[in-house]
Order: structure tokens, then sequence, then C-alpha cells
């Protein structure tokens, strides 16, 4: 084989690993925006619960003091 047709060759297997690379990142970047997202929801979930666990404790609390 030549020189001219080894580096053929070559380009076209970096062309292959390119396009693999760049789908690969497609769905990495996905991914990240989904477990992003998630994590908000979830931020936000426990927000609520510790509020609410912080509202029974103050009443828990009133109704000791009023006994």
């Amino acid at each position: 084989m030549s020189d001219l047709g080894v580096l053929e060759q070559r380009i076209d297997e970096l062309i292959e690993v390119v396009r693999t690379l760049s789908t690969e990142n497609r769905a990495l970047r996905a991914q990240r925006q989904s477990l992003t997202a998630e994590r908000a929801r979830l931020l936000e979930r426990n927000e609520r619960a510790s509020s609410q666990v912080d509202s029974m404790i103050g009443r828990l609390k009133a109704l000791e003091e009023a006994s």
C-alpha cells in the first residue's frame, strides 16, 4: 500500500473516531442535563421535607409547652 493509501486509511479511521466521540459527547451532555434537572428536583424536595420537619417540631414543642 502506498503512503497515500496509508494516509487515506488513517484519515478515514480518525473521521470514524470523531463521529463516535461526537455521538458519545451528545449523549453525555443530554445525560448531564437530565441529572442536573433531577438534582434540582431532589434539592427542592429535600428543602420541602426539611421545612415540614421543622414545622412539626415547632408544633410538638408548642403542644409540650401547653401541657
